[in-house]
């Protein structure tokens, strides 16, 4: 947080370093000899004036003082993180996603024995991760792959999507065609044939936004 008193106090801190004044300073920094003066920082009718952002530069640029020293000599600190935060989404593993207790009516997250994964980037609102196993995904997806599945987004013939069944089934297909009665679906790998679901027996789709390939 920086303050009024802060960037001031920063200003008159600079000065006594360099063993001028705050007119002196500045002089330097080719100001107005009155920019910095103390009569200067507070208007007549008690609105405090803040120096602009050009005129700070000036003073950095003629005294080779740092912005980071000279905020910390008026007191002032900024709250930078180390890291920026990432974005993040609940993790499950492929198999244990058809057990049943992981996800509510509308095909979101809940319950217990989810992990967490951060993401390069921001996803839609409810999106979970699958982490995969096993080698019936290649060519596109590995063993250990992450994909990042949203149950809002709308799924379109040719889109990767996640289908699970009722009975516990969870299949990672292309959409290949939906109708409000039947779902068809082909496979991720050529060696398997398609395959053909009653939408009555499907519990949730979502369609897969993302990839850790």
């Amino acid at each position: 947080m920086v303050s009024h008193i802060d960037i001031w106090n920063a200003i008159d801190a600079v000065a006594e370093r360099h063993g001028l004044s705050a007119s002196a300073l500045a002089r330097l920094a080719g100001l107005d000899a009155t920019a910095f003066n103390k009569s200067k920082r507070v208007s007549k009718d008690g609105r405090e004036r803040w120096p602009s952002t050009e005129s700070v530069a000036k003073v950095l640029e003629a005294t080779g003082e740092s912005f980071d020293a000279f905020l910390s000599s008026g007191g002032a600190y900024l709250q930078v993180p180390s890291e920026m935060a990432r974005p993040s989404v609940p993790l499950l593993g492929l198999a244990q996603a058809g057990s049943g207790g992981f996800f509510d009516s509308a095909g979101f997250p809940m319950g217990q024995g989810w992990d967490e994964v951060p993401l390069p980037s921001a996803t839609e609102d409810g999106s979970y991760a699958l982490e995969v196993s096993g080698d019936s995904m290649l060519p596109l997806y590995r063993d250990g792959d992450i994909i990042v599945v949203s149950p809002t987004a709308q799924a379109r013939r040719g889109d990767r999507v996640v289908v699970r069944t009722r009975d516990g089934e969870v299949l990672v297909k292309i959409l290949h065609r939906q109708t409000a009665k039947q779902v068809e679906l082909h496979s991720l790998n050529a060696a398997h044939a398609p395959r053909i679901i009653e939408a009555k027996d499907i519990e949730g789709m979502g369609r897969i936004i993302w990839a850790s390939q």
